[in-house]
């Protein structure tokens, strides 16, 4: 009886030891796979992280770390690595993750869309203007768009936000708190005077009409602006926006003349004209009202005045003998209908590249840049012109500046050797940038800072 029982705790033990063993086999295997995905994992995240470190110090070297405009600022406090921003940046390699939080890589080619910044599920995100050390002047404008003149607003890129989905936004709240101001109680032949038919402007005068307003719309050109003197095939829209009185528009990749057409379609519908070719010279504070004057000698009396203008102002001129030609423009509208032309365009920035690469499908083009190599500009153009230069295609002159244009030359210095090289000429397209209409500002009363590092938004509005 003893042996029996015996031999039943001997097998019962047995079969428990044996469970035991297989039990502890099965848990130690899913350890090691555990730890095997681990490891796997941290080394993939040192891996991309080292890749992130590289293209920082390449961005560095290549003066594109640097930000220009607009750009975001984490804080690595709140960034959790979940990449969203990463992912949600239509750009290329602006952001990264290192060492298991976000980070900035290449900061000058950031165009500000803030799709990084709604991204981000923990708000970890500020977008700011300058940094500690460069700072970019900008017009003091509350958080109504109103700025230090009381009746004078500003939206869009003058105000430091270019994205034309962050203009048509800030040109209907502009309008929206206007409204809802005190100077519906000012005097004037007009409610609002609207400089500036880009999109903060375009978007300002649907929502006047909404709301009943004596408007008018002035622009110094062409409607839409700088995005009118855009290349043809630029994409100018990479997510949707909502527009006053037509609702929300859903454009990706959106080339310049959908977008023109939309605009065009839409104001027509409202039966909402645009004054063309009608240049600002100056707005003066008459007390209960504003006087805006344009350059054909016009005074107009208003209430209010929405500054929709760009922050280039007048385009930046060389200052050399010949350059009031007819031969010289600032800015390409149908590259497609020049051909068989000799062609000297001036620049190192995405306009100048863009245009460069329109004009040498059917003509022979010079690229004069003043610089040693590009920098500040998008990949997809920095890939684009290396081509075009490896092809032959367009003849790329570093360290080189224009010196003097003629009927059928300009003359072009070397800045290193002083060399000057004299090229047969057609047309010259000059993209140095331009200059903040300051002093117009200024005249107005506005007052101008330069913004060290300031942010521009740092949290989602519900």
């Amino acid at each position: 009886m003893l042996q029996s029982q015996s031999r039943l705790v001997t097998v019962g033990y047995s079969d428990y030891m044996e469970v035991f063993i297989e039990q502890l086999i099965t848990y130690g295997l899913l350890a090691l796979f555990a730890i095997a995905v681990v490891i796997f994992y941290l080394r993939k995240l040192h891996r991309e992280s080292h890749k992130v470190g590289q293209k920082i110090a390449i961005a560095k070297a290549e003066g594109l770390f640097e930000p220009v405009s607009l750009h975001p600022v984490v804080d690595p406090k709140k960034c959790i690595k979940t990449g969203a921003c990463v992912a949600a940046c239509p750009e290329k390699d602006i952001l990264g993750i290192l060492n298991g939080k976000a980070t900035v890589i290449n900061a000058s080619r950031c165009i500000g869309h803030g799709a990084c910044f709604h991204a981000c599920p923990t708000e970890a995100i500020t977008l700011c203007i300058g940094t500690e050390k460069r700072g970019v002047e900008l017009p003091h404008v509350d958080q109504t768009f109103e700025t230090n003149v009381p009746g004078i607003f500003i939206a869009g890129e003058l105000g430091g936000m270019g994205l034309i989905k962050n203009a048509v936004e800030q040109g209907r709240q502009a309008v929206d708190n206007l409204v809802k101001s005190s100077v519906k109680n000012r005097k004037g032949d007009y409610d609002l005077v609207i400089v500036g038919a880009g999109p903060a402007g375009i978007s300002a005068s649907l929502n006047a009409k909404k709301h009943g307003l004596k408007f008018l719309t002035l622009e110094q050109d062409t409607l839409g602006g700088t995005v009118f003197s855009f290349p043809r095939s630029k994409i100018v829209m990479t997510s949707p926006m909502i527009l006053p009185l037509h609702g929300k528009v859903k454009l990706y990749e959106t080339g310049k003349q959908e977008l023109l057409n939309l605009w065009n379609e839409v104001l027509e519908k409202h039966t909402i004209s645009i004054k063309e070719n009608t240049k600002v010279e100056a707005i003066f504070n008459a007390g209960d009202h504003f006087l805006v004057d344009t350059e054909a000698g016009e005074h107009l009396s208003t209430k209010a005045v929405l500054l929709a203008v760009g922050r280039r102002g007048t385009p930046r001129k060389l200052g050399i003998p010949g350059e009031n030609t007819g031969k010289v423009a600032y800015r390409l509208i149908e590259a497609e209908e020049i051909r068989g032309k000799n062609i000297v365009v001036v620049g190192g920035g995405d306009s100048a590249i863009e245009s460069a690469l329109l004009l040498a499908e059917q003509n022979t083009v010079v690229l004069s840049y003043r610089g040693e190599k590009f920098s500040r500009i998008k990949p997809k153009n920095n890939k684009k012109i290396a081509e075009a230069m490896a092809s032959a295609i367009i003849n790329v002159m570093f360290n080189t500046q224009l010196t003097s244009i003629e009927g059928e030359s300009v003359h072009i210095v070397d800045s290193l050797s002083g060399a000057e090289t004299i090229v047969e000429n057609d047309l010259v397209y000059v993209f140095a940038g331009g200059e903040l209409p300051i002093q117009f500002l200024e005249k107005a009363g506005v007052v101008i800072t330069r913004k060290f590092g300031e942010a521009i938004l740092t949290h989602i509005d519900d």
